[in-house]
């Protein structure tokens, strides 16, 4: 499987790290890229020897600070791959710092393939699960909940292997936990059997598709649309098994019309030329439209020549996992960008409240304002968690300054 840019055989001391959007520079003190798990377990022992903090990276596309330190991090690019699997009941053994991407193809030479891919498949195996990286559609949960099982590196530097159905409370708060519970090495994730999707983009409208915006994401497999701010105009993503698309020609153009299976159809931004910065926040489902109306009115009215970035809007099915975007409750994500080469922190600010007003959570890869005080009211599970991590991590082995903020450490 391909490395990630700054894979290596040998350390790399002291020399800049940036993420994808180039908006997070910073320095740690050593980049270990380990070959095996029993490698990541001595570092981890390492480090709690001497006092000091270790932070996992996947793919760096996370524009949040979850893992900006001055001190170790540590990228599991080189424990990847497909390691066992069980065709019969979709199951399957991966390395967690493989991609997306990658993983996608050995998966359907085994017959397999995710559920589902948001909009870009470059994240790690390990990242997604962390941050709770997401698509769309009513039925399909983060996917975080595609995990049931493997093995990570505690703050102790052992290796601990857990099971779902053996440790449910421990999954529910590990799946979208960023890497403050334990490094995952290897997860064993369930799968679906290979498909192929049809997907068809219609442009239509702001207005028109509102009024039909229930029945479109009911209707479909998978469905989210981005709205255009100086057009006014919005582009619809419709994805159904071949024979089951829908007609929208009365009141839409159609604009693409392509079959493949779920990782080459779903996830078609992976390769942007351009960089952005982002904000996400989830709220009920119910709530989506009213805010997504609020936004829209106060983008028109303050952001529109400043802002030429699109809004995305999503469906996320409600799931337990302890930090959940969507913990409990069948929600919408809707998504601020801007270029990562202009302004963009007045824009999210802005309009952030107008999200928190109704009752939004942030995405913990994405920009938010929110610390502790703020955070702890909106996830039920949340000082169950603080006292888990706490427990797994008495002395702060992975955490950093970000982090003891987010968590009120």
């Amino acid at each position: 499987m391909p490395k990630t840019p700054w894979s290596a055989t040998s350390q790399n001391l002291g020399q800049d790290f940036h993420n994808w959007s180039g908006g997070l520079r910073f320095r740690p003190s050593r980049l270990e890229v380990p070959e095996d798990e029993e490698t990541v377990a001595a570092l981890v022992r390492a480090a709690a020897r001497q006092g000091r903090s270790i932070r996992p990276v996947g793919s760096a596309h996370s524009s949040s600070e979850i893992y900006v330190t001055d001190d170790i991090l540590v990228s599991m690019a080189d424990i990847c791959g497909l390691r066992e699997h069980d065709a019969q009941h979709h199951r399957a053994m991966v390395g967690a710092g493989s991609q997306l991407t990658e993983l996608s193809k050995e998966l359907q030479a085994a017959g397999m393939t995710l559920s589902n891919f948001g909009d870009v498949a470059t994240q790690t195996v390990g990242g997604a699960i962390g941050t709770g990286t997401h698509g769309s559609g009513r039925d399909f949960p983060n996917l975080s909940m595609m995990l049931l099982g493997g093995r990570l590196v505690t703050a102790g530097g052992e290796i601990r292997t857990f099971d779902v159905e053996e440790e449910p409370d421990f999954v529910r708060a590990l799946r979208v936990s960023f890497g403050t519970l334990g490094i995952l090495t290897w997860t064993t994730l369930k799968l679906e059997p290979l498909h192929d999707l049809h997907r068809q983009e219609w442009c239509l409208a702001f207005k028109p598709c509102m009024e039909v915006l229930d029945k479109l994401s009911r209707e479909n497999r998978n469905f989210d649309f981005y709205w255009y701010p100086r057009s006014d105009e919005v582009k619809i993503r419709c994805l159904n098994p071949p024979g089951e698309e829908k007609d929208y020609g009365a009141f839409a153009r159609l604009a693409k019309d392509e079959t493949g299976p779920p990782h080459e159809v779903i996830p078609q931004h992976s390769d942007l030329p351009h960089r952005f910065e982002e904000m996400e926040y989830s709220m009920p489902a119910e709530a989506g439209p009213e805010c997504l109306g609020k936004l829209r009115a106060r983008i028109k009215e303050r952001w529109r020549r400043s802002v030429g970035w699109r809004l995305l809007f999503r469906y996320i099915k409600a799931d337990d996992s302890w930090l959940s975007e969507a913990y409990g409750r069948n929600s919408v994500s809707i998504s601020l960008h801007q270029n990562a080469t202009l302004p963009y922190w007045d824009f999210f600010l802005d309009l952030e409240p107008i999200m928190r007003d109704h009752g939004g959570r942030p995405h913990w890869a994405k920009k938010h304002s929110l610390r502790a005080a703020e955070l702890r009211p909106l996830y039920p599970m949340w000082d169950r968690f603080l006292a888990l991590r706490q427990e797994m991590d008495p002395g702060g082995r992975f955490l950093t300054p970000y982090l003891r903020g987010l968590f009120g450490c």
